[in-house]
């Protein structure tokens, strides 16, 4: 299975013989190579297009939880699919792993089947764009019955699999919540309702909001058509340099509302709106509360002063 220098699979921690055999690599074409240790795994993933990771626990550097974390916190190797495998019924390191950004932490010795169809899931790379999408969700379903919980969002990195979520709340994510996803691609698309599950937190969203990983269970037929059609246009691929800041507040019933700057959208301009207490205020604390939309950058401004104007 190994080939050339640029190889599509990296091995670390794990000796590639105690794994089950993997006939999708050499049918497709995919190359292996076992690196020595957790930093000599960094380093290759910084200089090659690896975009799987078969991650275990031998590591004489780091551990597989601070790994996992480095790649997730790092953008030119965040994107890298991971797999990691420890020993069966090991619970507790497995919900640290998942936590830390792992796609799929399986235990050893590991089920063939289910070993190959993660790597040929992994290996299956969709259709991807950074874009600032509004999404409006809600918790459905969750182990300690957390349901009912109603936000709304931003989405980063959409693909046909999933997203990553700016939550304005902390998720009940140890329960493996479902969540019902409402996401508004434009004034010239379909809206698209998803069903997703909760499947890691996500580090490299930042404050105010936190982000998590979400894997799409259930994608109805013209969900999928309209998603399709909206990453296949790449609308939304470039992004601005700058992050957005407060373009003007106004005080409503007990509560100083930041309006943002306008930033590109799908299909024309987006407004983020942040809100918090008139007692502890002060500028740029003000937590994620709700986006509008426009046709142009003044008619979201506009569409955002309407909207807190209506609030109280």
């Amino acid at each position: 299975m190994v080939g050339t220098d640029s190889h599509t699979v990296l091995c670390a921690g794990v000796d590639p013989g105690d794994l089950p055999d993997t006939p999708v690599l050499d049918r497709d074409g995919h190359s292996l190579k076992v690196v020595p240790s957790g930093r000599a795994l960094l380093g290759a993933l910084r200089q090659g297009d690896a975009r799987l990771v078969l991650l275990g626990q031998a590591l004489p550097d780091l551990t597989a939880v601070e790994t996992l974390q480095r790649i997730r916190r790092t953008e030119q190797m965040r994107r890298v699919s991971v797999i990691v495998v420890l020993p069966q019924g090991d619970s507790e390191t497995a919900g640290r792993l998942l936590g830390a950004g792992a796609n799929a932490v399986l235990g050893t010795p590991a089920e063939h089947a289910r070993f190959e169809t993660w790597v040929t899931r992994l290996l299956s790379v969709p259709r991807r764009v950074d874009v600032r999408v509004a999404v409006q969700a809600q918790v459905v379903a969750s182990s300690r019955g957390h349901s009912g919980l109603h936000f709304f969002g931003l989405s980063r990195n959409l693909s046909e699999n999933g997203m990553l979520l700016a939550s304005p709340i902390r998720l009940p994510i140890e329960d493996g919540a479902d969540v019902d996803l409402d996401l508004s691609l434009g004034s010239s698309l379909p809206r698209v309702r998803v069903l997703g599950r909760i499947v890691r937190e996500a580090p490299e969203v930042h404050w105010p909001y936190v982000g998590y990983g979400v894997e799409f269970i259930f994608v109805p037929p013209e969900s999928q058509s309209t998603l399709a059609e909206f990453l296949a246009s790449g609308v939304g691929a470039a992004q601005p340099a700058s992050a957005p800041r407060i373009e003007r507040t106004r005080r409503r019933d007990g509560w100083v509302y930041e309006i943002l700057t306008p930033m590109p959208g799908p299909a024309g301009w987006q407004v983020e709106i942040r809100r918090g207490p008139e007692a502890t205020w002060r500028p740029g604390t003000g937590g994620p509360f709700y986006v509008v939309e426009g046709e142009s950058r003044e008619r979201a401004l506009q569409a955002a002063r309407l909207f807190v104007d209506k609030q109280g």
